[in-house]
């Protein structure tokens, strides 16, 4: 099975020096537990609810003041939507991610997997509890 039939085919983007408080509210409207962080409209990374936790609310406590910026993970990590399920687990395995970034083969975000979209909509729950269980045992 192949990335582009599970994944969120929806991307919410959110601009570099929008506070984490507005990005915490573009993930409660959404329903998405990461965005992708952009800048001079190029994508420079990308923001998950766990970034904002880990790296900011643990050392920033004023969501308002904080920019996304500066809890965001640079270099979004990225797959393409007609790579296999396997070579996406393969990846979120060797880099420590949840979640993924999809291009399509012209670079353009198209959308994003998760672990949880392996399990659930590719029917691959084995897959996807290897992947959990290496996320696991990686210390961050």
């Amino acid at each position: 099975m192949l990335v582009e039939n599970i994944m969120t085919p929806t991307i919410v983007i959110i601009r570099a020096d929008a506070s984490l408080a507005e990005a915490a509210a573009m993930m409660k409207e959404h329903n998405v537990g990461c965005l992708p962080v952009v800048e001079d409209n190029e994508i420079i990374g990308v923001i998950s609810d766990r970034d904002m936790v880990v790296r900011a609310l643990a050392r920033m406590p004023h969501p308002e003041d904080t920019s996304v910026r500066a809890a965001a993970t640079h270099g979004a990590l990225c797959c393409h939507s007609d790579q296999t399920l396997e070579d996406v687990a393969r990846l979120m395995r060797r880099y420590g991610v949840r979640r993924l970034l999809v291009l399509d083969n012209r670079n353009r975000p198209v959308g994003i997997v998760s672990v949880g979209d392996i399990a659930s909509k590719g029917h691959d729950r084995k897959l996807a509890g290897e992947v959990l269980e290496d996320l696991c045992s990686i210390k961050k």
